[in-house]
């Protein structure tokens, strides 16, 4: 699949993904890599991206790859439990996020997800457990 097919896919599945116009750059098993543009109308006071976007963009690209880690049979996935630690604030460009597995199990599945900004300073760590459905 080219990546605006995996990025049409991903809007599709996950609609707020559409809404903040989240772009797949890397869609496998074993990492996921998005990115969305800093825009004025997501930040706080001062310019600063809301840590709510920034989290967004982290659970959208951890449920990417839970989706494509699914075992046979699955109904899909969702979120049980999300930690994000943030390291600094982003302030304009392109903000990246990559995702990648610490553990694919047949129940859960834990995924860890960097978010960076265009100089690869590091604004903020997640990791989350997917749930698998039945």
């Amino acid at each position: 699949m080219t990546d605006q097919g995996q990025t049409e896919f991903l809007r599709k599945a996950i609609p707020f993904a559409a809404m903040l116009a989240v772009e797949v750059i890397t869609n496998a098993p074993e990492e996921v890599r998005a990115r969305l543009a800093w825009q004025e109308d997501r930040c706080t006071t001062g310019g600063v991206l809301h840590g709510g976007v920034i989290m967004a963009l982290a659970d959208t690209t951890g449920a990417g790859c839970a989706f494509l880690n699914l075992p046979e049979g699955a109904a899909g996935t969702t979120t049980i439990e999300s930690k994000t630690n943030f390291m600094a604030a982003g302030r304009g460009g392109i903000i990246r996020a990559e995702c990648t597995p610490l553990h694919r199990g047949k129940r859960t599945m834990v995924w860890q997800t960097r978010v960076t900004d265009e100089s690869g300073r590091l604004l903020s760590l997640t990791i989350q457990t997917q749930m698998v459905l039945t």
